[in-house]
């Protein structure tokens, strides 16, 4: 596919991502973005997406995505990225119903090509992977490169990842070519943590739990605590992650209180356990080491479910 050919007779173009965008989400749709209002300037094109997180800021042109959607706007083509269905692109999936012509480029294995046209490559890295190969190399510019690169590398875990390739790190090595600031990307959206994140990550890690003899580990955070820190789940990533780096664990699980009895749950695995079939089960999705979903429950009900799946996974291997 190429992005500027599917586009050739658009008018209007509508951009959009998943709810509670993501680095892969941000980098996606912010590279598309960028480089459809340099490469097609006479294109009157709109990103739509809920407000990523303030370590995003450094992303050319983040200051122009629209929060609000726009019930009388019909786009002559609306472009869906890292989003596997239509329900996670909740407050605009009006607009991709008015629009003339949709578009979806994705990596979940979850997708359920709900666009008019698909591109969805489950075994590859990131979006951000995927929109590059839609992209003319002689037209990405140092500012698509930043965002590309920032989703390859948060949807990697910077490159440690099993989804990363060789053409993962080929792509990578051409945007740095370009001249962006990788370090710093890297640094800053990465792993750089507030006080307060890290005082949470604390907690959570104080708090955590082994169990399945020490080859699973969990920790949660109720709205209480996340009230008396005062911040949302947009402070929280990174969190699952550090609990997958301990000693002999082979899937950690983070869930956060989302409502009365609701949790959003992410899960990561090391080696073994496909994490997004566990998701599947609960109308979620992501990839086989990181996926996630939502919940009503108790914490320990929601545990107990998805022990009794990963042991049915290891039975099924041994």
């Amino acid at each position: 596919m190429n992005i500027l050919d599917e586009l050739k007779d658009a008018k209007i173009v509508g951009i959009t991502g998943h709810v509670r965008p993501d680095g892969d989400c941000v980098g996606s749709t912010m590279g598309l973005y960028n480089f459809l209002k340099v490469n097609r300037p006479d294109l009157d094109v709109r990103i739509f997406l809920q407000k990523p997180g303030d370590e995003f800021n450094y992303i050319p042109r983040i200051d122009e995505i629209r929060q609000e959607t726009d019930v009388n706007l019909v786009c002559d083509a609306f472009v869906v990225l890292d989003c596997s269905s239509l329900d996670r692109i909740e407050p605009f999936a009006e607009l991709f119903c008015n629009a003339k012509k949709t578009i979806c480029l994705d990596h979940h294995i979850s997708n359920k090509d709900f666009a008019d046209v698909n591109l969805v490559e489950p075994d590859w890295s990131s979006t951000s992977e995927v929109l590059y190969t839609t992209l003319d190399e002689e037209k990405i510019d140092k500012d698509v490169a930043t965002c590309i690169y920032t989703g390859i590398i948060h949807d990697t875990g910077v490159f440690k990842y099993s989804c990363t390739s060789k053409q993962t790190m080929a792509i990578a090595g051409k945007c740095m070519e370009k001249g962006i600031d990788y370090s710093d990307i890297i640094d800053n959206s990465f792993y750089a943590k507030t006080y307060i994140q890290n005082q949470i990550l604390g907690r959570a890690l104080l708090e955590s739990v082994l169990f399945y003899d020490g080859k699973c580990i969990f920790s949660s955070i109720s709205r209480e605590i996340m009230d008396f820190y005062g911040v949302d789940g947009k402070s929280l990533g990174g969190i699952v992650e550090q609990l997958r780096l301990t000693e002999g664990v082979e899937v950690a699980i983070f869930m956060y209180e989302i409502g009365e009895g609701e949790y959003k749950v992410s899960l990561r695995s090391k080696k073994i356990i496909d994490v997004a079939k566990i998701a599947a089960k609960f109308d979620g999705g992501g990839h086989v080491r990181a996926a996630g979903f939502s919940i009503k429950g108790t914490v320990h009900g929601i545990i107990n479910q998805i022990g009794a799946l990963i042991e049915e996974q290891v039975k099924q291997l041994s």
